[in-house]
């Protein structure tokens, strides 16, 4: 009866280590690549028309390159053309004065941002 003791801790300690090997599953997890993100929109006489200034690490935190939409409330849908700048806040999202107002967005609003896919023409 011993042996077939010893030979069972064996085969025990054998998937031990086979698990030690296997990563757990969070390990594997990629980080999350955001796809929009909800901030604020603020009225800025010095932003050009067709325009927006953004935080550098917001852009590159949701792949923004060139343009980007700006979503009010899922009803309202501007596309605008980006210009980083670091000395905007990385929660809000500068536009023109005359073009928000136009559009009926208040200064201060929730908006949500997301890369473009199409480029404003």
């Amino acid at each position: 009866m011993e042996e077939s003791d010893s030979g069972k801790e064996k085969k025990k300690m054998d998937i031990k280590m086979l698990v030690s090997i296997i990563p757990p599953a969070t390990s594997e997890r990629k980080s999350k690549i955001l796809l929009e993100k909800r901030v604020r929109a603020r009225r800025r006489d010095n932003v050009k028309k067709g325009e927006c200034k953004i935080n550098p690490k917001l852009a590159s935190t949701l792949n923004i390159s060139d343009y980007m939409d700006l979503i009010v409330a899922g009803k309202k849908r501007l596309v605008l053309k980006v210009i980083l700048l670091d000395s905007v806040p990385e929660n809000e999202v500068w536009c023109n004065l005359e073009e928000l107002r136009e559009q009926g967005i208040a200064d201060n609003s929730i908006v949500t941002i997301r890369r473009s896919m199409r480029r404003q023409v």
